[in-house]
């Protein structure tokens, strides 16, 4: 048996080409040539341009841009989420915003920067998968090239001489080879094999995974939509856009891909953690509705909970926000009713104690009989802990003692200026505060069902019993997310093909020698440097060792392997790096 030693020959001219070719191909990567400057005309230089588009180290470098303009849109406030927040940033810091605005950082993913960006990345990838895919196809069609005429300079190598016919050392070397899943075909007096192709494959899935990222991230950037809408118990919503509290959508979007639907809420239910470190906790949180797919969809009943949305089509209706809406009758001078309904207040902290105001914009008349307007100031507590607490705090979110403290006015709510206001906010401008007998701002603490008479006959408040709860939905219409998971998915399965698997080809060669004795050549060639392809070179030596055992040297018996003798005994040496 022989293996290389420091004595060999230096490899010819022709055989640097056979080892070149036998590990030609292991790879799809593109090779890159240098260009022929001195004669770069116009199709030359695009020739190059394109090629540095489409190399690995641009499609890099366009993924850390990608990622860095990515750190503005997080850090800044963006006005296609939060338009109050750029116009603060902008009263703040003027001379900021000013070149904030002209680098586009307030609408970051659509600046003209971010999209080429964007675009170039998009374009080297296909740029990219492109020729590899068919290179890769013309590899499966192919056959695994010739071993070369020396195989022992090959990295992993083995050889031994046996009593074996060569056939039948070619027959074994196949159904060995194939058993092992290696694409294998006898090539002239060696058997040529070749494994790891899904290697290849899931480079190019996990390429073609990342465009499958960028097409639904910019279909879903583009055409989403989401928009939100408080909603009192027994009321309901139908989606248009003129029933959302505020809503925003992608440019491409149009009222005409609303999904259709419609649902109401017929009760919320929340309970509560009653003691222990997790008191106030919420335990049952949902909310009981009765919707409607399309415009003459039959009515369906269903419960949202938090992260368990309400899916109609493309849509997804999330429960987002909890609080309570008393029910307030106002009465005016002549105890007529003029405003009968329930306000929903918001949320101050965990335990909801909540603010508001009542508006009475149509209806009354003060004890002259003059027209005006009122507007209340409302404080309420679900858990009201009492004077002694001195706070109008609420000390639990579930409605034990709840209690709504009132200030008057009474004038102009300025709501018939055609200036957009705030439900929750009262402009005080054109009011004026009813006094109490001390002349200070008239104020009073009701519990369910007690009345505040406002001063001078001017009417009353009664404070219902039934004390109604409201829920925030959060409408989402966000097309592409689908195609998106599954792009991430097969990108993360692609990248662990291309990380793990490794892309090798195994030559067996056995021809007779000028004794007549067969000798065996086995060697292994991996497209990198891998103890893999060495340890598995060893152990199909071994295997096909056992089928074709070596043949007695005249010093050495048939049945004592080892792989320490000099060349020219018989028994299988392992491959280079691989344990016997």
């Amino acid at each position: 048996m022989s293996k290389t030693t420091a004595s060999d020959p230096a490899p010819t001219a022709a055989e640097n080409q056979e080892l070149g070719d036998a590990g030609s191909q292991l790879s799809t990567a593109p090779t890159e040539d240098a260009p022929n400057l001195p004669s770069l005309g116009v199709i030359g230089w695009a020739r190059w341009f394109w090629r540095q588009l489409t190399s690995m180290r641009v499609a890099l470098l366009l993924l850390l841009l990608l990622s860095l303009g990515a750190i503005p849109g997080s850090l800044i406030p963006q006005s296609g989420q939060d338009e109050t927040k750029v116009a603060d940033f902008r009263e703040a810091n003027p001379t900021l915003g000013d070149v904030y605005d002209k680098l586009g950082l307030f609408h970051v993913y659509s600046s003209v920067w971010f999209s080429a960006v964007y675009i170039l990345l998009f374009i080297s990838l296909i740029g990219c998968i492109v020729p590899r895919t068919w290179q890769f196809v013309g590899q499966l069609r192919g056959r695994p090239p010739r071993a070369p005429s020396r195989l022992n300079r090959l990295p992993a190598h083995t050889t031994w001489r046996t009593t074996a016919e060569p056939e039948q050392i070619h027959s074994a070397a196949l159904a060995l080879l194939k058993k092992r899943r290696f694409r294998a075909h006898l090539a002239g007096d060696a058997v040529a094999a070749e494994k790891g192709y899904l290697r290849e494959l899931g480079n190019l899935v996990f390429h073609i995974a990342l465009i499958v990222l960028l097409i639904a991230f910019a279909w879903g950037q583009l055409y989403k939509s989401e928009g939100n809408k408080l909603i009192v118990e027994g009321d309901g919503f139908s989606n248009t856009l003129t029933q959302y509290d505020d809503f925003k959508s992608g440019n491409l979007f149009t009222s005409d891909d609303l999904v259709p639907f419609s649902f109401n809420l017929k009760k919320f239910t929340g309970t509560y953690e009653r003691s222990g470190p997790n008191k106030g906790t919420p335990r049952v949180y949902q909310a009981d509705l009765t919707y409607s797919d399309g415009p003459y969809g039959k009515d369906q009943k269903t419960t949202v909970k938090v992260n368990h949305p309400l899916e109609i089509g493309d849509s997804k209706v999330y429960l987002v926000s909890h609080g309570y809406a008393p029910v307030i009758t106002v009465r005016d001078a002549k105890g007529n009713v003029v405003f009968d309904d329930a306000v929903p207040l918001l949320p101050l902290d965990a335990n909801v104690t909540s603010s508001g105001v009542v508006k009475v914009l149509d209806g009354y008349r003060n004890a002259e009989g003059k027209k005006e307007q009122l507007g209340f100031n409302a404080f309420f507590v679900p858990t009201f802990g009492g004077s002694a607490s001195g706070t109008m705090l609420s000390q639990f979110p579930a409605l034990d003692s709840p209690v709504l403290a009132l200030s008057a006015y009474h004038g102009d709510l300025g709501a018939d200026s055609g200036i957009p206001q705030s439900v929750y906010q009262m402009d005080k401008t054109n009011m004026k505060e009813f006094k109490d007998s001390q002349g200070k701002l008239f104020k009073k603490l009701l519990k369910p069902g007690e009345t505040m008479t406002l001063p001078n006959g001017a009417g009353s408040v009664t404070f219902g019993k039934d004390i109604k709860e409201w829920a925030g939905f959060q409408v989402v219409q966000e097309p592409g997310g689908g195609w998106a998971l599954a792009g991430a998915l097969a990108a993360i399965g692609g990248l662990a093909a291309s990380l793990f698997i490794q892309r090798r080809r195994v030559w067996v060669r056995a021809v007779k020698g000028a004794d007549g004795v067969t000798v065996v050549e086995m060697a292994g060639l991996g497209r990198s440097e891998s103890a893999k392809v060495p340890e598995e070179l060893g152990d199909l030596a071994g295997i096909l060792y056992d089928e074709a055992p070596a043949a007695p040297g005249p010093d050495d018996p048939a049945d004592s392997p080892d792989t320490d003798q000099e060349p020219g005994t018989e028994t299988p040496v392992p491959a280079e790096g691989a344990e016997k």
